[in-house]
């Protein structure tokens, strides 16, 4: 009788695919612990690993399937004389099929009220070395980690000559699935480590992630480039109704998600290339809108709109005038779908999880490797701000730089907002002078017909010069946010002085390259 070793944290299709097994095709089951137990009160014949080896499971259970006898079953290669003399010298019988899947330590670790020792305990070592001896022989052993794959498996085994081809697809998912397993230990364990044992600064020593995929897209940043989705991406957003997420869909939905999670306020925003054109925070949704779509009434034309309350349908008649790729909001009521169902391309997105996305660290690859740095979110205080200039900011002018200075660090650099009370007014990014994008902002404000007079000027850099300063002052500016800095602040403060513009130092700045 061939055997089938059995023995999983995770008993889903578990005693169906068991029955089958014996029932169908005559296996031999042996078993462990609680999956024993379970195959036993089903009524299914079963031997327990320790009988079956001679050795007792000892150690509280830590060492049970660590036997030459589990083991050399596994990786006997049945094309080997040699191999087989040794096994039958021995008394070594042959396992053709494993099912194992693996202790649940990233549940575990993830559980607040995990502790250092739980998560060692639920450090798998029995499960990761079968898995790796069945994976090894693949080409005689089948080996299973995931029970989706219970059903493909004994539809091959009422078709052998299909079996070659899923034991090799079913290898591979499992060194997948125990790399990913040893990245998630080596990440908690440093994680926990201190300084001295090897993260630097906060970050790992080693950098390792391994990540599920999750979607195959059409093509990258371009038809001719290939890419895919890979992670939890689907956990955080539920998409409504539209044609498939494209990669730059993808992308510019992230920027929208971490732009409006600065907001409290009712906020609406309209990006493009990752780009917010139009932001403003409002009483209402539809008032947010207006404003933020004043801002810019050429860009948002298939751009991507968030908002960071329930879409309703008065919002969703005034959205529905433009042709937007994307909206994402935590809701839409049955009113505002009714409007959008006429629209059968346009992407509704729904934040599962809210709209504040902590994502601790943002990876880039380079050549030769990859950047890892903390994201940019460190909260706003503007206890940590100083002004510098003669007159101190009105009550409005502050509350137009506060707002601005929330959007700005979500602009390329270099990157010029002006802003009013609760709204943009002007937005500049991505040149190479920082006095461009201050006349892109300026221009698009005067295209707006939205007048600059008594608005803040916001920078996500210092002023290298006091010209960047001038022009906003004549654009009809009256006060400035920038980080401070430049070996001119000096100039620049001057400049700021002899107009009669307020200025703070924040002393933080906010680049994005």
């Amino acid at each position: 009788m061939p055997l089938a070793l059995l023995s999983v944290s995770d008993k889903t299709g578990l005693l169906p695919f068991a029955k089958a097994l014996v029932a169908k095709h005559g296996y031999q089951l042996l078993s462990t612990g609680g999956t024993a137990k379970i195959l036993r009160e089903a009524g299914l014949p079963v031997k327990d690993v320790s009988e079956h080896t001679g050795s007792p499971e000892i150690m509280e259970g830590r060492v049970k399937t660590l036997h030459p006898k589990v083991h050399g079953g596994l990786l006997c290669r049945r094309d080997s004389k040699e191999h087989l003399d040794e096994a039958k010298k021995h008394g070594i019988d042959l396992i053709d099929l494993v099912v194992v899947n693996l202790y649940p330590f990233e549940s575990t670790v993830a559980k607040a009220d995990c502790t250092f020792e739980d998560a060692i305990e639920n450090i798998d070592i029995g499960g990761p070395s079968m898995l790796r001896s069945a994976a090894k022989n693949h080409s005689a052993v089948t080996v299973v980690t995931d029970p989706s794959d219970y059903e493909k498996v004994l539809a091959a085994l009422e078709n052998p000559s299909a079996l070659g081809d899923l034991r090799r697809q079913l290898a591979l998912k499992v060194f997948q699935r125990t790399s990913a397993y040893d990245a998630a230990i080596s990440n908690y364990l440093e994680s926990q480590a201190q300084p001295s044992l090897g993260n630097i600064l906060g970050l790992p020593a080693i950098y390792s992630t391994t990540l599920p995929i999750a979607q195959r897209l059409r093509y990258g940043e371009n038809p001719h480039q290939q890419a895919a989705l890979y992670g939890s991406f689907h956990e955080v957003f539920e998409q409504l109704q539209g044609k498939e997420l494209s990669y730059n869909n993808i992308l510019d939905i992230t920027a929208a998600t971490y732009l409006i999670g600065e907001f409290e306020r009712p906020t609406l925003a309209i990006l493009k290339h990752t780009n917010p054109c139009g932001v403003a925070s409002a009483d209402t949704l539809v008032e947010a809108w207006h404003k933020a779509f004043e801002t810019d009434r050429q860009a948002p034309f298939g751009g991507i709109i968030v908002a960071n309350r329930t879409v309703d349908k008065e919002l969703a008649e005034a959205i529905a005038e433009i042709f937007s790729e994307v909206i994402i909001a935590p809701e839409f009521n049955a009113d505002a779908l009714a409007v959008f169902s006429k629209k059968k391309n346009l992407r509704l997105m729904k934040a599962k999880v809210g709209l504040r996305a902590d994502s601790l660290r943002e990876v880039r690859a380079v050549i030769g490797g990859v950047l890892v740095q903390d994201r940019d979110q460190k909260p706003i205080n503007p206890r940590d701000f100083k002004v510098v200039s003669k007159r101190q900011p009105t009550a409005d002018e502050m509350t137009a730089m506060m707002f601005g200075w929330r959007v700005v660090r979500h602009i390329k650099s270099n990157a010029i907002v002006y802003t009013g009370k609760e709204r943009t007014l002007g937005v500049g990014a991505g040149q190479m002078s920082r006095v461009d994008s201050s006349r892109i902002a300026v221009w698009k404000a005067q295209e707006a017909k939205l007048s600059l007079n008594g608005s803040a000027v916001c920078s996500d850099a210092f002023f290298p010069f006091p010209d960047g300063l001038i022009a906003a002052a004549d654009a009809g500016a009256t006060c400035a946010i920038q980080p401070g800095g430049s070996v001119k602040d000096a100039e620049v403060i001057a400049a700021a002085d002899a107009r009669g513009m307020a200025m703070v130092f924040t002393g933080m700045r906010h680049f994005r390259h």
